[in-house]
């Protein structure tokens, strides 16, 4: 079992910046590769941003590349995302998730970007963006 607590949201006008944190107990954090997912009211749940259990390889949908990153420290069992040039429409609650990955092995980045794909998730935290 992986327990996954986020913070960090918050609300900011749009252009600003927030850094999310994820913090997880329980399991060797380096077996898992972590995502972090949206979901605004209405919508479905939405692919943001994944790292490999390394930290050495990242995804990004084309919604936030060069705007979010995503970043990891397997000492301190914590994951970071980190957004600059926030947006109205970022305005979400977002939840970080966990997939294993005990042989470490290099995993298709298809897997990372399906919420189904993911075992354990965080309680997530809101996110609100004023224009």
């Amino acid at each position: 079992q992986v327990q996954l607590v986020e913070s960090g949201g918050g609300l900011m006008q749009a252009g600003g910046s927030l850094r999310l944190s994820c913090v997880a107990s329980g399991r060797t954090f380096s077996d898992y590769a972590v995502g972090w997912f949206r979901q605004a009211p209405g919508k479905e749940r939405e692919f943001v941003a994944a790292v490999s259990w390394s930290g050495a390889t990242t995804y990004y949908p084309n919604s936030v590349k060069g705007r979010f990153t995503i970043s990891r420290d397997n000492v301190q069992n914590t994951v970071w995302l980190q957004m600059i040039s926030l947006k109205p429409e970022d305005t979400a609650v977002y939840y970080c998730a966990a997939k294993h990955n005990g042989y470490h092995y290099s995993l298709p980045a298809e897997s990372l970007k399906k919420d189904y794909e993911y075992d354990y998730w965080g309680q997530g935290t809101q996110v609100t963006v004023s224009s």
